[in-house]
């Protein structure tokens, strides 16, 4: 009689399918192709009547000693989280925290000053430049205008309208990869980009609430409203909200207000 032989296993069964793949978790990233109802001026007004209560006077989290320290902390942010840059920027800080200042350190050393945020050389190149024309063009000051700040070296929309929100008073709605999340996935202002959601909102938030509104919006994105698994039960705003996929509150309304108050504050975070 001939060896026996043992077949071989099919490998194609080892092979991943389509099926196979995990699926994406919901809520990863908002599909603005997916029609959500939009929402009723009431439920706006509410919705930031609700912010307002959970904390009145909100602030962006970048660390900064003035006008010009908070426009190179958001040029730093580019792409990287506040915190990262929180870590960096006192020390650059301390060094130079005037155009002028910054200028003469130079670029080596501001590289050297901020190289654990990503893309440090390039924001090391634009922080120089940036400072080079505030000292040639206006007078070492940060100028109050969108279109002037925006002529600046690594200076975009986004970052004009922090500073002018945050340095200047300005009721300007800065929308980040957060708010443009949360306005697709709720319904609140959906758009195809960021300067879309920005008009949107601009039409639809009330006078009385714009000054802080991109705080909250960005800070409710940030700790509760999340790419993935979002809090929906624990969300102050979830009775206006009109993702399909979002699941009921399990607390009352006080006691959600309440708990973004602490996690705004940092106080308490969500587990």
């Amino acid at each position: 009689m001939g060896r026996k032989t043992t077949p071989r296993r099919s490998t194609k069964s080892k092979r991943k399918t389509p099926a196979a793949r995990p699926k994406a978790k919901a809520g990863a990233r908002p599909n603005i192709s997916v029609k959500v109802k939009r929402w009723t001026p009431a439920e706006i007004t509410e919705a930031f009547r609700r912010f307002h209560k959970a904390h009145p006077t909100p602030r962006g989290e970048l660390e900064h000693i003035n006008p010009y320290t908070l426009l190179v902390a958001v040029v730093l942010s580019a792409q990287a989280t506040d915190a990262g840059v929180n870590k960096a920027t006192p020390a650059l800080f301390a060094a130079a925290d005037t155009p002028e200042k910054m200028v003469a350190l130079g670029e080596d050393k501001v590289r050297d000053f901020i190289k654990t945020i990503g893309l440090y050389r390039n924001k090391a190149k634009n922080v120089i430049a940036l400072s080079r024309e505030l000292v040639e063009k206006h007078g070492g000051e940060v100028p109050r205008s969108r279109e002037a700040l925006e002529a600046l070296p690594g200076v975009g929309r986004k970052t004009a309208n922090v500073v002018l929100n945050i340095a200047f008073g300005e009721p300007t709605i800065a929308v980040d990869t957060h708010i443009f999340r949360i306005c697709n996935r709720t319904g609140l202002a959906p758009g195809k980009d960021p300067y879309e959601v920005e008009q949107e909102l601009e039409k639809v938030i009330p006078p009385e609430f714009k000054l802080h509104a991109h705080h909250w919006l960005i800070l409710h994105g940030r700790y509760i409203c999340v790419a993935r698994k979002p809090f929906c039960d624990r969300c102050l705003i979830n009775e206006m909200c009109k993702w399909p996929e979002k699941t009921r509150p399990e607390f009352s309304l006080e006691e959600r207000i309440g708990a973004s108050a602490r996690t705004m504050k940092n106080e308490a975070k969500f587990a």
